[in-house]
């Protein structure tokens, strides 16, 4: 349940030429979501940095200095989103650990010996006070946790009137919390540096003049002009000029690409020379910057099967290090060993340090082109055993060659044919549409008028022109839906069919006008790719396409697939993929088309490739930046690696952590080495994790 945030409730503290620092009372609330916070500040234009402090109420920011930058960040306080404050976060935000608690324990240590008996006493329980009192707590809310082997730590130390004990284990442990919390909000930040901030303003084309407006008032089909330098607000297509765009902030690439009428370009990527006017078609919270940052919200906050399971495992050990400590009291009566044994758990490195790595895997990933919807997505591709593939613009370029073009009318010749559907077909943002539409710019031909567009999704597209019903598509769509028959023409069609092209069928008035072929090429990496999956695990690679039996068995056999589904309409795709998971399969499909989205959200783990459509991004679990398959092999490396970062973590932990036992169990450590030691492991997992896998993408073997 959200709760609504007053307005006009913030102040502004302290204020410097680039740095801001604002109070307001709900800042200190334990329902804050102080990371949905920090992004969302992150992400206004010209904020460098934020920081928010729950317990003081505040939150600092450094930015770029510009007035507009500070009267945007005034303005987002002045009514900030009501899901800052959510129930659910009371939970999610427990109170973080401070340097003021590690150093009160080291001025307890400093004073110890200079206190009579009773003021030790006193001194004492006044430290260990948070401590016993959140072990209370935790027991009552959640039973038996690591909290609770603290609290019995430091208070059997105390007990036994070991007050220098008590108050240095309790430094050691708020020291060891204090770095944790410190290690995992870096790993958080990592995340949140990927919010790249979007322009505010645009120049936009308006009754033929070019105008300077706020990028939220942006439309779908504004012309926008881009310069040298500036940052590309919308998805779109160059409608003229031409530029030299790094999409670094997107695909990790660093290297420029060159941008020019016809191409596709991404917002988040700036122009390193030139200039563009460019059609927008995704504005918003519809645009690749905006999805980004919505993969990496839900990166923040949501966990994985191994995650939680790693949580269990955590649990389950604190039974052990508690039954242990009283197998020791009982054979030793020495409250001294059975102090050393509580300090030690399991809990905290695997609890803390598997979301770490994950987070860490996200970032890297979004680096080199991956986008992670969730963690959960990490855990699936690395177990994943079988990978079918969707043929066309996955293992295929995708990028589509008008190859012929025959009129089957004898009143229409070819190019008027070709300038027709291309007027119609740029309406349509499949790869089809995009290759006729660049064959008919190619060959100048002239634009021609007609009446809105109806597209029924995977089939085709019909309109008017002079009166006339034209209708464009699949032959199923114009002989089912339109009564258009092409069996006269089926022998030039088998034709084309079998020297492997796309046939896109055009009809006028339900009679035949035309057929226009298209040919997809393999990917030239697709071969050394596959193999390379292979070798990473992958036991079953598969084949999905519409192709005719003898075309799909030929490809499947050149590219060494272990299945072949041919002649696989759309519907069919995601029943092939139940199928497979029914035999025991985990499976990973890989798709771009508007018909892929069933199979993708079948599938255990969906990933969308960088030119899929809208519909097959949104419900892909990974998404693809980057054209190249290597992407994909890529994002397989980065998952499998963390998962056996994350196991090896937990064989350490386990054994570092169990022989600290047992030498507490024999004696051999006193409390203070075994929250030393304990820490250390710890600590040590943590940062092993925040550095991830030493992860560098694949080299393509061709």
């Amino acid at each position: 349940m959200s709760i609504v945030v007053a307005p006009e409730t913030y102040q502004l503290a302290h204020e410097l030429p680039q740095r801001l620092r604002l109070r307001a009372p709900w800042l200190s609330d334990r329902r804050l979501d102080r990371l949905a916070l920090e992004a969302a500040l992150s992400s206004l234009g010209g904020v460098r940095g934020v920081r928010a402090n729950r317990q003081a109420g505040s939150v600092a920011i450094e930015y770029d200095g510009q007035a507009q930058h500070r009267r945007a960040i005034l303005d987002w306080f002045r009514q900030p989103p009501p899901t800052l404050l959510t129930e659910s976060n009371r939970i999610a935000n427990p109170a973080s650990p401070d340097l003021l608690r590690v150093f009160s324990a080291l001025a307890g240590l400093a004073l110890l010996p200079a206190l009579t008996q009773p003021l030790r006493r006193l001194l004492t329980y006044v430290l260990i006070a948070p401590t016993v009192a959140e072990g209370a707590k935790t027991l009552g809310r959640k039973g038996l946790k690591v909290e609770v082997l603290d609290s019995l730590a430091v208070g059997l130390a105390t007990a036994r009137g070991d007050y220098f004990t008590a108050i240095a284990t309790q430094g050691l442990l708020m020291l060891g919390a204090f770095l944790e919390q410190r290690t995992t909000r870096h790993a958080d930040d990592l995340l949140r540096h990927l919010l790249k901030p979007m322009p505010t303003q645009s120049w936009v084309e308006r009754d033929g003049t070019l105008v300077q407006i706020p990028c939220s008032e942006l439309q779908v089909g504004d012309l926008i002009e881009v310069g040298p330098g500036e940052m590309i607000p919308i998805d779109g297509k160059v409608v003229g000029g031409n530029a030299a765009v790094n999409q670094a902030s997107v695909t990790g690439e660093n290297l420029a690409v060159r941008k020019e009428p016809g191409d596709k370009v991404l917002s988040g990527t700036v122009l390193e020379g030139g200039r563009l006017r460019i059609r927008a078609t995704r504005v918003g919270d519809e645009t690749t910057t905006a999805r980004i940052a919505r993969f990496i919200e839900n990166a923040l906050h949501q966990q994985s099967h191994t995650q939680s399971l790693a949580e269990r495992l955590a649990d389950q050990r604190v039974y052990l290090t508690l039954g242990t400590g009283a197998l020791v009291y009982a054979a030793t009566r020495d409250l001294d060993r059975l102090a050393s044994v509580f300090l030690v758990d399991y809990a905290c490195a695997l609890k803390l340090g598997t979301p770490v790595a994950i987070k860490a895997a996200m970032y890297q990933g979004a680096k080199h082109g991956i986008l992670f919807r969730s963690s959960l997505a990490i855990d699936s591709l690395a177990q994943a055993d079988t990978f079918v593939f969707d043929k066309t613009g996955t293992l295929t370029s995708g990028l589509l060659e008008v190859t012929d073009v025959f009129s089957l009318d004898d009143a229409w010749e070819e190019d008027p044919l070709l300038a027709l559907v291309a007027s119609i077909e740029e309406h349509a943002t499949h790869p089809v549409a995009d290759a006729v539409v660049k064959q008919a710019r190619q060959q100048r031909l002239e634009h021609i008028e007609h009446e809105d567009v109806d597209y029924l999704v995977a089939h085709g597209l019909t309109t008017q022109v002079e009166g006339r019903i034209v209708a464009i598509g699949s032959r199923h769509f114009l002989e089912a839906h339109h009564a258009v028959a092409f069996a006269d023409h089926e022998e030039r069609i088998a034709a084309l069919e079998q020297a492997g092209k796309t046939v896109l069928y055009v009809a006028l008035e339900h009679r035949p006008l035309g057929l226009i072929a298209l040919r997809d090429s393999l990917r030239p990496e697709a071969r050394a790719i596959l193999a390379q999956l292979r070798r990473s695990g992958v036991r079953r690679l598969v084949l999905l396409t519409g192709d005719r039996q003898d075309k799909a068995e030929a490809l499947a056999q050149e590219l060494a697939m272990d299945a072949v589904y041919a002649e696989c309409p759309p519907e069919r795709k995601a029943a092939v993929v139940e199928e497979l998971r029914a035999q025991g399969a985990k499976v990973a499909f890989i798709g771009d088309g508007v018909n892929d989205a069933p199979a993708l959200i079948a599938a255990d783990v969906g990933l969308a490739m960088p030119r899929g459509a809208d519909l097959a991004r949104a419900t892909a679990d990974i998404v693809l930046l980057d054209e190249h398959l290597q992407t994909l092999l890529a994002a397989r490396v980065l998952s499998v690696g963390t998962l056996r970062l994350i196991r090896h973590h937990f064989r350490l932990s386990a054994t570092v952590n169990t022989a600290v036992i047992a030498g507490a169990a024999f004696g051999l450590f006193s409390p203070i080495w075994s929250a030393l030691l304990h820490n250390g492991v710890t600590l040590g997992v943590l940062l092993n994790s925040i550095a991830g896998v030493r992860f560098e993408p694949p080299i393509d073997e061709d």
